[in-house]
């Protein structure tokens, strides 16, 4: 894999927002920084022959933040890079939209999300579209097309028989887990350089992305606190002993929490379907946006991943989940007429991964298993889930590290991790 990703952006993305400016005045890509977002943004200034603005540039910047309204007044297309470096951008953009409403008039890039910019939040309401850009799915790296989530909704048994078998071995998905999907750090010649730029890109978003957004105070305990969060990975999110693990209180842990995920370093996986049973629970889950970055920061490497002691048996089982919902979410973000995503638990220790509801009710969920077989007694909680929702559940998949794609019983199916990715 070394290198295969050397000049792709994440592609998926672009006939997205290409097809949203025909509809609404402003777009917004938003994600982490050295995901693609900038090439992503001249790709689209050249198709519809736009101004580029780059606000990484200190005298665009500067020019800008003095008197944003020569920039944006009257221009057909403006494309602006890194938006939130000055936010009063957003005034201008408003007042130019407030004369000339038209579909397609701005293309905004951001590295914090939108929300988390008080002033931002409320400039352009009603007149923004968002779109999440993720690290590379496997699909974009490995040049597929990936529809696994669309067949699934339209055919689930069709779908899992299409593809029996799988030759993707354990060692193959773990090399894919540490290496995650930013495309600088998958260009690496090797994994050492492949680490250091890991170290570097998580120095520069907390040392930067994070202070720009808020002065924090305790802002050395900031590291500490995120490897807290990214040893649960994959789990149940627990802010207190996080929190107290790095030496903070409840409410700075909380605050920090939230700037984390401001900056998409973390993603906080609420719970699905507390209305369906009292027995469900309303704690979220927490997963490190890209499962590479989660591996440098625990300092996981594929030998140690590898071993079959038990406790890199249970780290490969949260780093495997983690890169598979990230995965599934990527290919969530693409698909139109989506309700929510969620994890579902009880009280009782049952719990799906992930829940993906369509706007109609309909439902798929998935487990996800680091081991080459599933037992049936594994499959539990997708019974439950499957019981309690009656009709909508469409589907519960059991993705796996085993060959066989199978249906196991009525909706209940399992499959090789690289389905995601390869048909």
């Amino acid at each position: 894999m070394t290198g295969a990703s050397d000049g792709l952006v994440p592609r998926r993305v672009l006939p997205l927002a290409l097809e949203r400016l025909v509809d609404d005045p402003v777009v917004l890509l938003e994600g982490p920084r050295s995901v693609g977002k900038s090439t992503l943004l001249r790709d689209i200034a050249q198709r519809c022959g736009a101004v580029l603005l780059d606000l990484d540039d200190p005298p665009t910047r500067d020019a800008l933040a003095t008197d944003p309204t020569p920039f944006v007044a009257g221009i057909a297309t403006v494309c602006i890079d890194e938006y939130q470096k000055a936010p009063i951008v957003l005034d201008a953009i408003k007042a130019e939209l407030n004369r000339d409403g038209r579909p397609g008039r701005f293309v905004l890039t951001g590295s914090t999300r939108h929300d988390a910019l008080p002033a931002a939040a409320q400039s352009l309401t009603g007149r923004l579209s968002r779109l999440t850009v993720y690290p590379l799915s496997q699909g974009e790296i490995a040049g597929t097309n990936e529809r696994l989530l669309e067949q699934l909704f339209t055919d689930a048994a069709a779908t899992v028989a299409a593809v029996p078998t799988s030759a993707t071995t354990r060692e193959q998905y773990i090399a894919r887990v540490v290496c995650g999907g930013f495309p600088l750090a998958l260009a690496r010649s090797s994994a050492t350089s492949r680490n250091r730029w890991f170290d570097e890109y998580v120095r520069l978003t907390l040392e930067r992305d994070v202070r720009e957004l808020s002065n924090i105070r305790q802002g050395s305990l900031l590291p500490v606190f995120l490897q807290r969060l990214a040893g649960q990975t994959a789990q149940v999110l627990n802010i207190d002993r996080a929190a107290r693990d790095a030496g903070l209180d409840h409410s700075t842990g909380e605050s920090y929490m939230r700037l984390l995920e401001s900056v998409f370093v973390i993603h906080r996986l609420p719970a699905w379907g507390k209305t369906l049973s009292s027995r469900a629970t309303a704690t979220p889950k927490v997963h490190v946006l890209d499962s590479g970055v989660s591996a440098r920061l625990l300092r996981l490497t594929p030998e140690k991943l590898a071993r079959r002691d038990p406790t890199s048996l249970s780290e490969l089982g949260h780093l495997l989940e983690t890169f598979v919902v990230g995965e599934l979410l990527k290919q969530a973000s693409w698909l139109d007429g989506l309700a929510g995503a969620g994890h579902w638990r009880t009280r009782d220790r049952d719990e799906v991964d992930l829940v993906l509801e369509r706007d109609d009710g309909a439902l798929l969920a998935f487990e996800v298993k680091a081991s080459g077989r599933v037992p049936g007694n594994e499959l539990k909680p997708l019974r439950k889930l499957r019981a309690a929702t009656g009709d909508a559940f469409l589907a519960g998949i059991a993705l796996y590290t085993g060959t066989r794609s199978y249906n196991v019983e009525d909706r209940l199916y399992v499959m090789p991790v690289d389905r995601l990715w390869s048909g």
